[in-house]
Parts: C-alpha cells; structure tokens; sequence
C-alpha cells in the first residue's frame, strides 16, 4: 500500500467523531486512524507526513514542541505501514502519531523538563512506562511537547523553551504546565498526547485550549520517574475527542512495577460502553465549589452547558458541597516538593531555574515536619468528605477554570503564591479522584472554556462515558489556522 495507492472514503470519517470538523487529514482521530488503516483507505505514511508538514507550518507562531524528530516519525510511520499490509499491526494504536510532554522519559530523547539546570549531556536510554506501551503498541513517537520549568505552575512557558502560545489568540496563554500539549492537540500536531497533572496541568490547557484532558484515578496509569510532587501527579491522556482519550488510555494504564504505587491493572477496554448514555445518574453541578471567585462570562457558559447532562435524562441540581477552599494543604505539598526537586541541584544549576520556583522551594524549606503532616492529615479529611459526598452523587460537575486564559504579559503575576490558576482542579489531585475537562464554549473573545466532570476514586469509566454524552451533544470545532 503506497501513498499514490490510497483509496479514499467516499465520506468524510470525521462524520463518526463530534469534535472533528475540520477537513484536514491532520485533525481524524486516533480511533478514526485505525480503522482507516484496518480499511486500508489511509497510510500511516501519509497521516505522519500530513501532521509533520502542519506542525512545521504553525508551530513556529505557537511554540508547543521542545523537540520534533521528523526523521525518527517517518521510519516509525514506515514499519507501521509494512505491519498494516501484512494485516498483523503490533497494537492498538499501530500507526498513530503521539507526542510526549517533555517531563516523559524517551528513549533517545533528552528529558530537560523545560529547565536549563537539567544537563542535557547524559545517559537518555530509559522509557518511562507510558512511552514503553506506546512502543510495544506501535506508536509513531513525534517528539516532545513544552512545559514549565519541571511543570511547576499553570501557564505555558519557560526559560528554557520560551512561550507557547495559545492557538484560538496567540497573545493568550494555552495554560499549563501541559501547554504544549494542549495547543498541539487543539491544532491537529497529532491525535494522542502524553500529558502530566500534579494540579490542573492537562485539565488547564485542554479548557485553554479547546481540548480534552483527562485525570484518571490516581494510580491508574503508571508512573516513572516519580515526581517531586508524589502522590499529587498524574501521566494523563490530552486529546481532542473522549474516545481518542480512552483508546490513549487502553495503551498506558498497564502494568510496570517502577511504580510503587500503581494500581492492580483493570480489566476493562476504557471505550467499551462509553456510548451508554447517563440517563439516571445523579449530578451534582456547583459552580464555585463554595469559594471561587468566577468570572460572571465563564459561569454563563457552563451554567448553559450543563443543561445538556438533564437533556440525556441524568438528574442534576445545584449544590455546594460544602468545602473550604483547600489551596493551603496544596501549597504545603507543591512547595514541598519545589525544595526537593532544587536541593538535588548544585547550587550553580539551581541558580539556572526560574525565580518563581526559586522563591516557591525556599517557601517549601521553611515547612516543618508537623506542618507537613497535619497537612497530610487535612487531606486525607478532604478525601474522606468527597468519598462521603459521592454517596450522595454520581459526578459533579464544575468549570475547569475560574477565567478564560490570560493574556501573555498578564500570567506571571503572583505564581510563587499561586503557581496553579485554577481554584477548581488542584482539589482533586489532593484526593486522587478522576477529573476531566471538555470543551464548554467559546468567550466573546473566542476564548475556549471548559466544564469538568469529576467522580469518585476509581470511577473513571462513569467520567468518560458523561464527557462522551457531553461532546456528542456539543460538538466543539477546532480553531482556525494561526495567520
């Protein structure tokens, strides 16, 4: 099968998936991809040079890859089309283009973690367990995707990379620490992208954006190297559709014992039932969570859009599920953690990072061990209430963001104090349950905003099957070409 000898659809594929509306080879999903191969109307070839020749046309006015290996993509690509014609693809997603954000091991690749204290001179040979199933499963590895320096706050920059722009208005920030991610999503740089959450960081850029971004349960997809941030991090799939999430999903929630704390693997195709629909289940919708200060634009639009869930027979009602906002058990951790990732530089890399971080890991030096624990103690509180709350009811929904994306000279301000921008995402990396953010609107602006759905620990399935009846209801269209 070459490229020359591709049959075409006679209809658009893009038909089978609500988010894709533009005709651009680069914007099928994943799921889509794979039948297209199975069908043999489609080349792997063909879609990796489609999505090199795009992201090499507009990444320059946006910024979301540290590292593209076109070269290394098309071989991949190549081997893939020779399984294809064989009828005896490796995996799931034989043939699909993802991209890694660039806190992911990669063999072959150097890590720096959007930081100039990391040296990029040393041994690269180590897969970290999502990247390890993505090759087992015959992946074409694009390259890697910007973050923050070491993913430590909420919008898409750093020293060592400098901004990403957000791809609806380059003058915005796509959010972060994941902003790469979801700009490269958003504008069809590929269907799957490898993420990380240790407090909003896919769920932020993908409402940014005008993406999908998951937080599975804690645990569900393994983890390595571990973060200086423990038990708040997450390797997340950001994709454009919810299906495309769950197939992401299917490859990197398997086994791998550098994690210590992974959990039993599930024995569960993660789109299989995604279409059952939400009829019946029980919806908590509040819109500041007790204590959000939200903007009256971004709450018109999620109070409009949370119709939708009443309209496919689920019961929603207000409610205040009656927590104090939990930012000070956050910070206690986050800063924490910025002092121990600084204290395994010496003093002449750390003085590379970022002030902010800089002025985050003293704030963390400063926190005794009382502290530290009566902070453990007050978030295992917090998780018991949501555990009580979700007795109650089967999701609740919020916004992702309490304000569309600022404006690029507009997002430092005040991040050693508030390096996450969002009041409605890091309370649940503190209790390790599944959220996720779909696209909602669009501002006057034309700004994106995102709605998430949250539910309880380990109940990832219900959370894509109501995201999946949301996007099939309010099909989100991708934004226009950066001029």
């Amino acid at each position: 099968m070459s490229i020359q000898d591709v049959d075409r659809p006679t209809t658009s594929p893009r038909s089978s998936n609500a988010g894709n509306q533009s005709g651009d080879i680069a914007y099928l999903s994943a799921v889509e991809l794979v039948e297209l191969y199975r069908q043999r109307k489609l080349s792997p070839l063909e879609v990796t040079r489609s999505i090199l020749d795009r992201t090499k046309r507009f990444d320059p006015q946006i910024n979301a890859f540290a590292l593209l290996d076109a070269e290394s993509a098309l071989a991949s690509a190549a081997d893939s089309e020779k399984r294809w014609q064989r009828g005896e693809p490796l995996g799931l997603v034989d043939g699909v283009p993802v991209a890694l954000k660039d806190l992911v091991l990669a063999k072959g690749w150097p890590t720096l973690r959007g930081s100039r204290a990391v040296d990029p001179n040393q041994d690269w040979s180590e897969d970290s367990p999502a990247t390890a199933r993505l090759r087992e499963h015959g992946a074409v590895l694009l390259g890697k995707t910007t973050t923050s320096e070491f993913g430590w706050k909420g919008v898409g920059d750093s020293l060592l990379t400098g901004i990403t722009r957000n791809p609806w208005n380059v003058a915005h920030t796509p959010g972060g620490s994941s902003g790469g991610s979801g700009a490269a999503a958003a504008l069809g740089f590929g269907p799957l992208h490898v993420a990380t959450d240790g407090g909003g960081s896919t769920r932020l850029p993908a409402a940014h954006s005008g993406a999908f971004g998951f937080k599975q349960t804690f645990g569900r997809v393994p983890v390595y190297p571990p973060s200086q941030n423990g038990t708040l991090f997450h390797v997340t799939p950001l994709t454009r559709s919810v299906r495309d999430a769950a197939l992401l999903l299917d490859v990197i929630a398997r086994p791998d014992t550098r994690d210590w704390n992974a959990l039993p693997p599930a024995d569960i195709a993660w789109g299989r039932g995604i279409d059952e629909g939400i009829k019946g289940l029980r919806i908590a919708f509040s819109p500041a969570l007790g204590y959000a200060q939200v903007d009256p634009e971004v709450e018109k639009i999620v109070a409009d859009a949370v119709k939708v869930f009443a309209d496919h027979g689920a019961i929603v009602e207000l409610v205040d599920p009656g927590i104090e906002d939990p930012l000070p058990i956050f910070l206690t951790f986050w800063q924490a953690g910025a002092a121990k990732l600084l204290a395994s530089f010496a003093p002449d890399r750390r003085a590379l990072t970022e002030p902010g971080l800089q002025a985050a890991a003293e704030q963390g030096r400063a926190i005794d061990g009382v502290t530290y624990l009566q902070a453990v103690d007050r978030r295992e509180a917090l998780g018991r209430h949501f555990s009580q709350f979700h007795q109650k009811w089967d999701l609740l929904i919020t916004p992702t963001t309490a304000h569309p994306a600022s404006a690029i000279n507009a997002s430092q301000a005040d991040l050693a104090e508030r390096p996450i921008r969002s009041p409605f995402t890091y309370p649940f990396n503190l209790t390790q349950q599944p959220a996720a953010s779909v696209p909602a609107g669009l501002t006057k602006a034309g700004l994106p905003v995102g709605l998430q759905i949250v539910g309880v620990k380990f109940a990832d399935a219900t959370v894509l099957r109501a995201a999946r009846a949301f996007e099939i209801s309010r099909p989100f269209a991708p934004p226009k070409d950066p001029s």
